[in-house]
């Protein structure tokens, strides 16, 4: 095995997991999910010259992944009558989600939008700093800092709310 084939087996090793569980928190699919990752990590093996000296791999795999999302949903999206396009496929439940006992943390994650999913996947899951997940990301770490306030703030009052049915109920 080569010293490039040998770096890449580690890295993919090391982050997979990690790639899986943010993409899968952004978008809500795990099997899609899957598949995303699993094409991202194969156009980071024919680029890995290029990945591997990029400041933070594992979030160019993350943010190919996430790419490879919105091009399937914009396909998807074309492919529908207008009239049927409300939101992306990405989400799980409607807006009451976090109101029934029973939710998850993951049914919650679903109910914010889509950015701010993006966000709490790189900055909680994968302990990215802000300068990396705004440059994952293509914003400004000030909106990545915004979104996760916001997000952190939905999630809690989505999961108080819920804790305080369930206690009641």
């Amino acid at each position: 095995m080569s010293a490039q084939q040998a770096g890449f087996a580690e890295f993919y090793a090391q982050t997979r997991d990690d790639c899986l569980r943010a993409v899968f928190a952004s978008i809500g699919d795990r099997q899609a999910a899957e598949d995303y990752v699993a094409e991202a990590f194969a156009r980071a093996w024919a680029s890995w010259r290029k990945v591997s000296a990029h400041p933070v791999p594992r979030a160019w795999v993350i943010r190919t992944a996430l790419n490879l999302a919105v091009s399937s949903w914009r396909r998807r999206r074309r492919e529908m009558p207008v009239a049927e396009v409300a939101e992306p496929p990405s989400r799980l439940a409607d807006d009451s989600v976090g109101q029934r006992p029973d939710s998850t943390i993951m049914e919650v994650l679903a109910g914010l939008p889509l950015r701010q999913r993006q966000v709490v996947a790189l900055r909680v899951f994968l302990d990215l700093d802000t300068a990396a997940t705004a440059q994952a990301l293509g914003i400004a770490p000030g909106t990545v800092t915004a979104h996760l306030a916001r997000a952190t703030s939905a999630l809690r009052e989505q999961l108080t709310h819920a804790g305080r049915e369930e206690g009641n109920g």
